[in-house]
Parts: C-alpha cells; structure tokens; sequence
C-alpha cells in the first residue's frame, strides 16, 4: 500500500508537470533547460516534465498603474505636485519577460520623469488649461521609450495638479482681483449704459416736444391763414355787396342812413359805458357857448351893483 500510495503520487506529479491550462486573461512563457523556449497562449498545453517550466505568467488584459505624486516646476519656476495613471497592456510576453526586469515599475517611474520634463515646457495656466495635450506628449513619449519591454501605453491620465499653498494664495488674491476688476467693468458698463438711454430718452423727449410745437404752430398758422382768408373773403363780398348796392338808385342815401344809425349807436354805448360825460363836439360847442355866456352876464351884473353903490 505504501509503494502504491508513492505510484499514485508521483503519476499525479508527473501528469501536474505535464499538463498545462492557460487561462484566458494571461500568457505564460516556458523555458526549456533554463533557456526561452515559447510562448504560451490561452488555452491546454503538454509540457515536458523536469525539462520545460513556466517561468513568467503575464496579464495581457489592460492594467491601470498609479503614478504616485511627485514635484514638478513650471517654465514659470512655479512649484506643483503632480500625480496621474498609466494604462498599458502587454504586447509580447517574451519582451516583457526579458526585455525588462519590472516592467511596471519601469512605466511608472517612466511616466514620472516624462511628466517632470513634460511639464516644465510648460507655464502654470497652460498645465490647467492644456491637461489633454499634456497627456498625449506623455503617452507618446512613454509609448516610445516602452516598445523594447513588448508593452504598449494607451494612455496616461492626470488626477490632480496641486500648486503650493504660497501659489494658491496668491492665485486666489489673483482671481479675487480679477472679479473684482470684472465687478467694476461690469458696473462700469452699466452705467454707462444707463446714461446712454437716459440722454437718448432725453433726446427723444425734446424731439418729441419740438415736433409737437413745430405741428402746433403749423396747425396755428394754418388756422389764422384759414381765418385770415375767410376775414378777407368775407369783407371782399362784403365790399362787393355794397358797392352793387350803390350802384342802384337810392343807394347813397342808404348808406348814409346806415353810417348814422351806426353813428349814434356807438355815441350811445359809450355814453353808458364811459366814467366821465363824453358829447359831440358840436354839442361841446354848445356847452361852451352858453358858458361864455353866463360869464358875460355873471361880469355884467357885477358892474351895474359897483356902479348903484358909487
């Protein structure tokens, strides 16, 4: 039984030795003696046992690295601390087993130099603003220097870009005079504006008001031309009247009797309406007349009294 028991044992060794499965996600590379024999894909192989191992296993699906955070300096000589991720896959796993002690460590380490350089090329706002290009000068350059070790870089990723605290405040004293600098612009414009349709609303009022009297005037020149030419062609018929009415017979003496009755109506009314006595002249002669008179006789009287007494 003991003798059956080491059989069984070393069959089951011989055939662990001898059979090989490969899963999907990996390739494995055999050597033979010590010495690269092949390359193993996904899937049942047979090995020879005590003469063939497997001497890598390599994931040949994609693998995230992180680059862990590093200082950098800025073409402005402003201090950052950068870190990011590399994403690359194994393309040959005999590359990657010989070409290369760690070729994990080498992308990373690779990275971080390759951003170092990267960046200095470049001023404090353009690493923000430029992050994309930035990641793809990276991925070229890794891509270059990595395609001895048999992996490929498919792309590198930025997390974070931290200034140092002495650059972020200034940087905050920069942004807050720039809101500020926004902030008066923006009342500037304002005010501007505000006075800019206050005079135009001022404008068009005196316009509107110069128009409105310019109209008035025309329509009152309008009216007094209208009333002028209405006057004139009154008094033309008027005239036109009384002159066919003189020309009749008996016409003379009407218009005489009509230039009395006007006469004494209007010596009438300012009789009534006068403070003072008004009379015609020759009613005033009258008056003066018999005043003259009263006077001779008032003299008259006087003598013949003066010449009784002597």
């Amino acid at each position: 039984m003991f003798v059956f028991t080491i059989f069984v044992l070393f069959v089951f060794f011989i055939l662990y030795k001898l059979l090989l499965i490969v899963p999907m996600r990996e390739v494995n590379v055999i050597e033979r003696l010590g010495k690269f024999r092949t390359v193993l894909q996904p899937g049942f192989h047979f090995l020879i046992p005590f003469f063939d191992r497997v001497a890598y296993r390599h994931e040949i699906r994609e693998q995230v690295l992180d680059v862990p955070p590093q200082s950098c300096i800025s073409k402005d000589n402003t201090q950052l601390e950068v870190d990011g991720l590399v994403y690359l896959k194994v393309m040959d796993g005999k590359l990657a087993s010989y070409g290369i002690e760690n070729y994990r460590l080498a992308a990373v380490n690779l990275a971080q130099t390759t951003m170092r350089s990267e960046i200095g090329k470049l001023s404090l706002s353009q690493t923000f603003s430029e992050r994309d290009s930035l990641n793809e000068s990276i991925v070229r350059e890794i891509d270059k220097a990595s395609d001895p070790w048999g992996i490929k870089v498919l792309r590198y990723e930025i997390k974070n870009i931290t200034p140092s605290r002495k650059v972020i405040h200034t940087l905050e004293k920069q942004m807050e005079a720039e809101r500020s600098k926004r902030a008066e612009i923006t009342l500037a414009n304002a005010e501007k504006a505000a006075m800019i349709n206050l005079s135009e609303g001022e404008r068009q009022e005196a316009i509107n008001i110069s128009e409105g009297q310019k109209q008035k005037r025309i329509n009152e020149a309008k009216g007094t031309a209208q009333e002028i030419s209405i006057v004139a062609k009154a008094k033309a018929e008027g005239m036109e009247l009384v002159s066919s009415a003189l020309a009749l017979e008996g016409g003379n003496e009407a218009m005489n009797m009509q230039l009395k009755e006007q006469f004494i109506g209007q010596v009438g009314k300012i009789l009534n309406d006068a403070d003072i006595s008004v009379v015609p002249a020759e009613m005033a002669k009258l008056e003066g007349f018999f005043e003259g008179m009263e006077q001779v006789t008032h003299a008259v009287g006087s003598n013949s009294v003066k010449g009784a007494r002597s």
